[in-house]
């Protein structure tokens, strides 16, 4: 998405694996970044095509779900890091305070404004073209239709920080003009946000109409949004730190490809060998012992999530590209080199060995097992909490999938587990994880709205 304010334009950098956006604004000469990503090659390949200079890479805040290109960025081009003055970091950066401006050429201004809520030193930044406010870049304060979560450094601080989050969102529209456009970095997808976004964009006066930030009582805007917060992924401590500390440049070359016999060694020695084939050719076949993360918009978080941090990962992928795709998504949030590789087929990567493999059904499958007089499946939900809230199927297992590494003991091992998320892609990664702790598994493949056409009892849960 690339719009043009005036004579400047945005350019929207997306990363729909983390739900977030970094934005790259210029004006035919020079350019200002917000909030990049670590895979800093994408703003490279704009500045290229436009013949740019980037004067300053500015961060909204220290990020918790992703690692950061800025400061590898800044260094590269010779531009000034712009970090909050009061964020305790452990490298050189430009430091600014609320209301600083920074001179991004002739016709680019940028105001500081302190808007906490997500942190407490985020930062957004109103653009200025020829001395009008134009756009503002939001980073995890003001999304469209929602607000960044509080509770990221900690429910001790949460409530604190979800007030100053319906403060922040005051100042914006109260201080800025009403048709000043929104740029949010995070709320398409990310777990940063307090809700899901609506919408690809917006502008202030917009958001001070649809916005419960801006439309609700202060009371009755923070008794909301903390009774609506969920589980975040596990990978988000490591974040935070990282940033903080000025990440390295990001190293994609290749890793060295693995014979058969090496991914036997590295399964049994408990690491982690991840085949990154869609679900439905995992359950058909696969490599005894490895995970299905099928390359899906979801795979980094849900990796990020379940994987014991610091744990071996191989990727094995049909193609080198699948490979190369999965090892940039995991450099974004840390995970920088995998052990090892291999491509091609799982019969190439079993090395004559047998393979492994577990059936898939619909809900109106299970519906049929339900209703016969042999012995009943265990059915196991792993839906997060706030899905399960809503309804869920009467009689399941509930075990949120992020939960669920840990507490395999509590699913009964002595019946067969029938497996659901609420469209397929956690219930194979479930599916994998009791197929290699050896459990007789089946994966529904299927949405869950089907179950209530199927006819299963559904209970619906007061809201």
């Amino acid at each position: 998405m690339d719009q043009k304010t005036s004579a400047v334009e945005i350019v929207a950098i997306d990363t729909p694996s983390l739900g977030d956006r970094s934005y790259l604004v210029h004006d035919g000469t020079f350019a200002v970044v917000v909030d990049p990503q670590r895979d800093t090659d994408r703003v490279a390949d704009v500045v290229a095509t436009h013949g740019l200079t980037i004067t300053h890479v500015l961060e909204t805040h220290i990020h918790n779900d992703y690692v950061t290109g800025g400061y590898a960025l800044a260094q590269q081009v010779g531009a000034a890091y712009v970090v909050n003055a009061e964020d305790k970091v452990g490298y050189q950066r430009l430091a600014v305070h609320d209301g600083d401006v920074l001179e991004a050429g002739p016709r680019m201004r940028i105001r500081v404004v302190h808007t906490p809520g997500h942190t407490f030193t985020h930062l957004s930044y109103a653009l200025e073209v020829d001395g009008q406010v134009t756009a503002v870049f939001t980073g995890g304060s003001l999304l469209y239709g929602s607000t960044g979560r509080p509770d990221l450094l900690g429910a001790d601080h949460a409530e604190t920080l979800a007030r100053h989050q319906h403060a922040s969102a005051h100042r914006l529209v109260t201080e800025l003009p009403a048709d000043t456009q929104v740029y949010p970095t995070h709320g398409f997808g990310s777990f940063c946000a307090a809700t899901q976004a609506q919408g690809l964009s917006s502008t202030l006066a917009n958001e001070a109409r649809v916005n419960p930030a801006l439309t609700q009582a202060e009371e009755d805007y923070v008794a909301a949004l903390l009774a609506g917060l969920d589980a975040y992924p596990a990978y988000y401590v490591h974040m935070g730190p990282a940033n903080a500390a000025g990440p390295s440049s990001i190293d994609l070359t290749p890793p060295h490809l693995a014979d058969p016999a090496e991914l036997r060694r590295r399964i049994d020695a408990g690491e982690w060998v991840v085949d990154l084939r869609n679900r439905t050719a995992f359950a058909a076949g696969h490599v005894p012992g490895t995970l299905n993360f099928a390359l899906h918009d979801s795979f980094v978080t849900y990796l990020g999530w379940l994987i014991p941090w610091g744990t071996p990962l191989t990727l094995l992928g049909e193609t080198a590209d699948e490979v190369a795709a999965a090892q940039r998504d995991m450099a974004r949030i840390g995970i920088d080199r995998p052990a090892a590789a291999a491509t091609g087929k799982p019969e190439d990567w079993a090395g004559g060995a047998g393979l492994s493999a577990f059936p898939t059904a619909t809900f109106e499958d299970l519906a049929a097992v339900l209703s016969g007089h042999h012995e009943h499946p265990v059915v196991l939900d792993v839906r997060r909490n706030d899905e399960r809230r809503l309804s869920f199927v009467d009689g399941t297992v509930h075990i949120p999938i992020h939960e669920l590494p840990a507490r395999l003991a509590e699913v009964p091992a002595d019946r067969q587990v029938w497996v659901h998320c609420a469209a397929g892609y956690r219930a194979s990664i479930a599916a994998s994880l009791l197929d290699r702790a050896g459990r007789d598994v089946v994966a529904i493949h299927d949405d869950y709205s089907a179950a209530h056409t199927a006819g299963l009892p559904i209970v619906v849960q007061a809201v």
